[in-house]
């Protein structure tokens, strides 16, 4: 039995031979043959909502929503939800869809700036580094909740004279954000709370800065293994296996929040945080503020993974007719809804912690990792049988994180097998394994006493204005060069015929409402840009010189590319550009049958010999003029 087991897993990873033309991504029932389906629409919309709901819906709204006005906030969001967030979700979705390829073919439309897609690759590589190691914290912090009482709940002897339970005397030395958010330091004392210095003394052992790397802090690279073990299981036949993974995974969060909701507000204070959430405290003269404003255009942005390659890569495994117009509202929507109902469960128990510390609700309210890992935590030691809600929301935390993760991955591999198909297409298995194992040895550096400074460097310069920048250039691309209209009846071939005034609105948003909020989100982004600090620990030159670094190597795929491009065209500088500025050959829907008369191969040779014979008459004058 053991001999079959092994034998089965080394078929696996190293196929026979005699079946090497198999690829593990393709059913019997699968539309298409050669790239494989999702096994059903359910699977994708779980996948979908599993990949927005990210862990900014759970640390990062909640406070946002306070910070600016409370209920009033829920005003801009939603606006910012229908101008930008769901005609940008819908436009990526629909661009996967239309051709069945990743973020980087599917610039086949416009072969020009197919760099854009390279680098959503590489941005989405070095986000699944770190944000594999948010997971490894999650794991950890519920590893170590299973113990009573919870090892944060009170000072021990080791603390010494600095660990105070009261918050009054302590400040906030961790509210760092992830995925482009706003930092909030302030000088500290050195009096914290239990949970503060079990974030920093055990569960990091922080070291002083960046340059202070240290030895690798061991319980934390063997979560980040765990974490890679397990994103490596759920994606070992791709979206086969997380299609299934994700029935548990994409559900699960909203058992635990409802839990953490109802058990919220039986609580003593609860109604007290509520009200700063949402309640009465709202005010609605902050809608006059442009930060506002701002903050839920960025929120709205970042929580639906906007420009990360994602949504394409997810996107070209629906069968051709999917009504991608309608999964876009349901997976938006759900996303909008998942961050409000997170609200309700994070401050009725934050409420509660005020009230047992006999403290204002704002004077406990944190974001980030600050509160994921030490306001929560904290709140959560303060209730009966607190192992049991410690446990399920750092396992709630773990589901989230895992579900981003495999969407991450997915673009990495998604690309490979769509650039090299004949070398990967039976080796899916193996290009997983190795994949996660690379990620797995470059997130090393982020488990070392220096790995919390490590992260949000990374998060700081990647994942933050360079998305916007690439998505600018994208929907630039879409409704500009490749031709708005064009993309309209691309995505009728898809969901049938829509009446002009149908489209009114999404050539609105794609033509001008989206692209200048986009600008205007860029802009201000660079303006307040502030050098990224830890704890109010600045970083090093070098560190700040490696930032700009990773932000270069992720721009300079598009002028590479394009150089690239432009050197193997033919004709003069003129022609070349604007052969490269029209759709490639290979642009048309994956499966034949689905090409029709616009994209049919009569129409595109007619296409291709028009051009020719313009080509000829160009040189015979040009000859004659000579």
């Amino acid at each position: 039995m053991k001999e079959y087991g092994w034998q089965s897993f080394k078929g696996l990873i190293f196929r026979n031979p005699a079946v090497v033309d198999q690829d593990p991504r393709v059913d019997d029932g699968d539309e298409n043959t050669e790239r494989g389906n999702w096994a059903s629409k359910k699977e994708y919309i779980l996948s979908m909502i599993g990949y927005a709901v990210g862990l900014g819906n759970i640390w990062r709204f909640p406070y946002l929503a306070y910070k600016n006005g409370g209920g009033a906030f829920l005003i801009p969001y939603f606006v910012m939800l229908v101008v930008v967030g769901i005609p940008l979700f819908f436009l990526e979705s629909a661009f996967g869809q239309f051709c069945s390829q990743g973020p980087v073919n599917v610039w086949r439309a416009v072969p020009l700036i197919q760099g854009i897609g390279v680098a959503m690759v590489v941005v989405s590589v070095i986000v699944s580094i770190y944000y594999n190691v948010i997971i490894a914290y999650s794991l950890y912090y519920m590893f170590a909740s299973m113990q009573c009482p919870l090892p944060w709940s009170g000072c021990s002897s080791c603390d010494g004279s600095n660990c105070s339970t009261t918050p009054e005397v302590s400040c906030n030395v961790s509210s760092v954000l992830v995925t482009n958010w706003t930092q909030e330091n302030s000088s500290c004392s050195s009096i914290q709370t239990p949970s503060e210095l079990y974030w920093d003394n055990v569960a990091l052992q922080r070291s002083g800065g960046l340059d202070e790397t240290g030895p690798v802090v061991w319980h934390l690279a063997l979560c980040l293994l765990l974490s890679s073990i397990l994103v490596t299981a759920a994606l070992i036949r791709g979206i086969k296996s997380s299609g299934k993974v994700v029935y548990f995974t994409a559900t699960f969060p909203y058992v635990v929040i409802v839990i953490l909701l109802i058990r919220g507000v039986t609580l003593e204070g609860a109604k007290d945080g509520i009200e700063f959430y949402i309640g009465s405290q709202s005010n609605l003269t902050k809608l006059t503020e442009v930060q506002v404003w701002k903050d839920a255009a960025t929120q709205t942005f970042y929580s639906l993974s906007i420009g990360w390659g994602g949504l394409m890569a997810l996107a070209s495994y629906n069968n051709f007719h999917n009504n991608v117009f309608k999964d876009s509202f349901v997976v938006t929507l759900t996303n909008a809804g998942t961050s409000v109902l997170a609200g309700f469960a994070i401050f009725s128990i934050l409420g509660h912690m005020a009230h047992v510390y006999k403290t204002p609700v704002s004077k406990v309210v944190k974001e980030g990792f600050g509160l994921a890992f030490i306001a929560y935590p904290d709140a959560l030691s303060k209730l009966p049988i607190s192992p049991l809600w410690s446990i399920l929301f750092f396992f709630m935390l773990l589901t989230v994180g895992l579900d981003s993760q495999f969407a991450g991955i997915e673009v990495i591999t998604t690309c490979l097998l769509d650039a090299f198909p004949t070398v990967f297409k039976s080796k899916h298995a193996l290009l997983t394994v190795t994949l996660c194992s690379i990620l797995y040895l470059l997130g090393l550096p982020c488990v070392t006493r220096a790995g919390i400074y490590w992260v949000t460097l990374i998060d700081q310069f990647v994942a933050s204005w360079v998305l916007l920048f690439l998505v600018l250039l994208e929907i630039i691309a879409i409704s500009y060069i490749y031709g708005g209209n064009r993309f309209i009846k691309d995505i009728e071939m898809m969901i049938g015929m829509k009446t002009s005034t149908f489209w009114l609105w999404w050539r609105a948003c794609w033509f001008f409402i989206t692209p200048c909020i986009v600008v205007f989100l860029l802009i201000s982004s660079l303006v307040y840009f502030e050098p990224p600090n830890y704890g109010g620990i600045p970083y090093p030159d070098w560190g700040m010189t490696l930032g700009w670094c990773m932000i270069a190597f992720v721009l300079m795929w598009i002028p590479v590319v394009a150089g690239y491009k432009l050197i193997k065209a033919k004709g003069n500088p003129w022609k070349r550009l604007k052969s490269l500025c029209s759709p490639s050959e290979e642009w048309h829907p994956y499966l034949d049958v689905h090409r029709g008369e616009r994209y049919s191969e009569e129409r595109c040779y007619r296409r291709n010999n028009s051009k020719n014979k313009a080509e000829v008459n160009l040189n015979v004058i040009s000859s004659s003029w000579l």
